[in-house]
């Protein structure tokens, strides 16, 4: 109990380092998650390995699969892991297109590291995108991932940049390329915990363990800021949603709300 209420399984964890140095996986333009986990090999997206190999089967600008059709750039990521880094996934527009899954554990498959006594599956890696989908950037938060939107057209395939996550640089040949501010400073405990869940549900149970030992709140997380009030008006469907919280089913405003929906 007291070790929950520690939060040792937190602490015990390796801190983000101050720099991460990656090799540069490119992919010009827009890449969707039916690039990165086509439909046609739904089927082997239970074996996250082997549905990796389709990731970017299809040619493109840049990118040359092994087998096009079939086998993705399987050979020209092992190039790229053979620099002695890991690799970055890197994209103009990152993981738009359906919510699965299946897209973020194939990039992490080609980008992340090896889950101790947990075969076929990673966790980890890091991924920058110019832009990056809001529901890929949150399977990327649930599986320990680093998303990164920043600018990359400084970027080239192949390319050995060192990430700063706190100072908020990418430095290439000793030269500053871009400039970015994390999502939220609590993705630096996300990757630390090894996944948003796993921080959500671990931080849940020290908050309880140190409530049963009638200790204070734990000062080892980082929280959440609170958005900044804004003044903008509530779009329809903001207020539709809300309309049965805050009106009476009897009052006009629901009825005029109905009406403006229909």
């Amino acid at each position: 109990m007291q070790s929950w209420a520690d939060a040792e399984w937190f602490a015990s964890r390796a801190k983000v380092p101050e720099k991460i140095t990656v090799t540069v996986f490119k992919v010009d333009g827009e890449t969707n998650t039916d690039d990165l986990s086509p439909a046609p090999d739904a089927w082997s997206r239970p074996d996250i390995p082997l549905h990796a190999l389709a990731m970017l089967k299809n040619p493109r600008d840049g990118i040359t699969p092994d087998k096009p059709g079939e086998v993705g750039p399987i050979k020209l990521l092992e190039e790229l892991k053979a620099k002695g880094h890991p690799v970055a996934y890197v994209g103009d527009v990152v993981g738009t297109g359906s919510s699965r899954k299946s897209a973020t554990n194939s990039v992490i498959w080609h980008t992340g590291e090896d889950i101790p006594f947990v075969p076929n599956k990673r966790f980890g890696g890091v991924c920058l995108g110019g832009k990056i989908a809001p529901i890929f950037f949150n399977t990327q938060e649930d599986s320990g991932a680093l998303p990164i939107e920043v600018d990359v057209s400084a970027l080239k395939m192949g390319d050995v940049v060192n990430i700063l996550p706190y100072e908020g640089k990418i430095v290439k040949n000793g030269e500053t390329v871009a400039e970015f501010e994390l999502k939220s400073q609590v993705l630096l405990d996300e990757v630390q915990a090894g996944g948003r869940i796993n921080l959500i549900i671990g931080r849940g149970l020290t908050a309880k363990a140190r409530e049963a030992l009638k200790l204070p709140a734990s000062t080892a997380f980082r929280l959440p800021q609170a958005p900044a009030e804004s003044k903008v008006g509530f779009t329809l469907a903001q207020k539709w949603s809300v309309a049965p919280a805050v009106c009476p089913k009897d009052k006009a405003c629901v009825r005029v709300l109905t009406a403006n929906r229909a």
